[in-house]
């Protein structure tokens, strides 16, 4: 009996040092090829945030991801949903795992002193001009998507099946996913169904931190424009006119009440106008206004209070203001998305392989640490209606680490996403890496 016990015990310690020395000699191999190829990713990185490019834009991005994945074997499928890119590669049996990278930038203007800093400025299509560069990251997150995509294309021995590498347009807007999805990702593209899909977003935490935590990570949003539809008029008799602006001014007061009076204070939801466009002269009042709006939310019980709401609170005051039917606000919807909720199981897969890329298990935040937050993505719309919907999408740290001990300290942030001064620290480049090959593999080998 003892010897028996003692045996299983032998086997049990035996396996488990086998397990060690594989994760470390695949943290070796990981490293290696990482490190030997870290100067071409930086080079790829800089030239993606000095030319930056807006939603449905990017496709000057979009031809770097494509260039780079067929020099890689992969074959390319190029322009789904307008510029998106998919690169495909097959190793034998085993699961479809697809990972994401998002490629657009934002209108902001860049604050950084950088000498690869974004000058860009982009006409609209209303002709007005914007300064815009990469104020969320998405030129690391391409970064970090194509070292994993040359890495897993020449350690095929490491991995078995299927994998699928996408650059995602519009993310910004709430409507490149689904724009991929609609064009025939999968039917007419043929792109195959993922078993799993796996991202990563940029974080302004320290170079070398990770949260990778499962549940609900992120809330639900839409995204409309409301025109207010006035008569104009001149300046000195505004009682001959109709005033968009003076509706939208009193609507934009009217819609925080529907936070404050109608959803439960227990609940999180946010309203915000970010735009606010009308008229063009000192003394002309304007035929219409336009609201820029954007919507928040965890439950589909709030969203329809807030949508109904802003609708009702739109019609009362163009009752109030005495206009008929036919110039009612307008509200035209444009991108949304469902609350970005990891699945437990992968996500804890991931994690967990990645505890050997830090110098302590607590720099890899999970649940427990880490809120729930109320910003949005769309990358789980690439597999929602798919009858396999597993995801994870895990944030990686991108601040210099000086710096971000430094705001700590003052209870703050280096740097907030969508400002001018958001800086990918040039060390997160190989990190990120890392642990985008090192997840990637876990999931393979699960």
């Amino acid at each position: 009996m003892f010897s028996k016990y003692f045996n299983i015990k032998l086997v049990l310690v035996f396996s488990l040092f086998s397990t060690v020395l594989v994760a470390q000699k695949q943290k070796i191999t990981v490293a290696k090829a990482v490190d030997t190829d870290n100067d071409k990713y930086v080079a790829i990185f800089k030239d993606i945030h000095e030319n930056p490019e807006l939603g449905f834009m990017e496709v000057r991005t979009a031809g770097i991801i494509a260039k780079e994945l067929k020099s890689y074997g992969y074959k390319v499928t190029e322009k789904i949903g307008i510029t998106g890119v998919a690169g495909v590669l097959k190793n034998g049996n085993g699961p479809i795992v697809m990972y994401r990278a998002d490629m657009d930038c934002n209108a902001v203007l860049e604050l950084t002193d950088l000498p690869y800093k974004s000058t860009k400025i982009v006409k609209l299509d209303d002709g007005s001009e914007t300064p815009v560069t990469h104020a969320c990251g998405h030129d690391v997150h391409v970064t970090w998507m194509l070292a994993a995509a040359k890495f897993m294309s020449e350690h095929k021995n490491l991995w078995k099946g299927t994998v699928i590498f996408i650059g995602q347009p519009a993310e910004e807007p709430i409507l490149g996913a689904e724009a991929m999805v609609n064009d025939g990702l999968y039917t007419k593209h043929k792109i195959p169904e993922p078993d799993y899909l796996f991202g990563i977003h940029s974080m302004p935490i320290s170079v070398g931190m990770i949260a990778a935590a499962s549940g609900v990570r992120m809330a639900g949003t839409d995204q409309f424009d409301v025109t207010f539809h006035g008569i104009g008029g001149h300046g000195s008799n505004p009682h001959l006119s109709k005033d968009p602006i003076l509706m939208a001014a009193s609507a934009i007061m009217q819609y925080q009440a529907i936070i404050s009076r109608g959803i439960d204070a227990k609940s999180a939801a946010v309203i915000t106008v970010g735009s606010i466009q009308a008229g063009k002269d000192n003394n002309v009042i304007p035929n219409k206004a336009l609201l820029k709006v954007n919507l928040r939310w965890f439950t589909e019980k709030d969203r329809r209070l807030m949508i109904d709401g802003i609708t009702r609170i739109n019609e009362g005051i163009a009752h109030a203001y005495d206009l008929p039917k036919e110039k009612y606000p307008t509200i035209k919807f444009k991108g949304w998305s469902y609350p970005l909720e990891n699945n437990t199981e992968l996500t804890k897969v991931v994690r967990e392989s990645t505890y050997p890329l830090v110098s302590d298990k607590k720099f890899v935040l999970d649940e427990t640490v880490v809120p729930s937050v109320m910003g949005s993505e769309d990358v789980h719309h690439l597999v929602i209606n798919n009858a396999k919907k597993d995801y994870a999408y895990i944030n990686v740290g991108i601040a210099n680490p000086k710096r971000f001990e430094d705001a700590v300290k003052k209870g703050q942030l280096p740097f907030n996403n969508h400002n001018g001064n958001f800086e990918v620290d040039l060390s997160a480049i190989s990190f990120g890496s890392k642990v985008a090959i090192t997840a990637m593999l876990a999931i393979f080998n699960q």
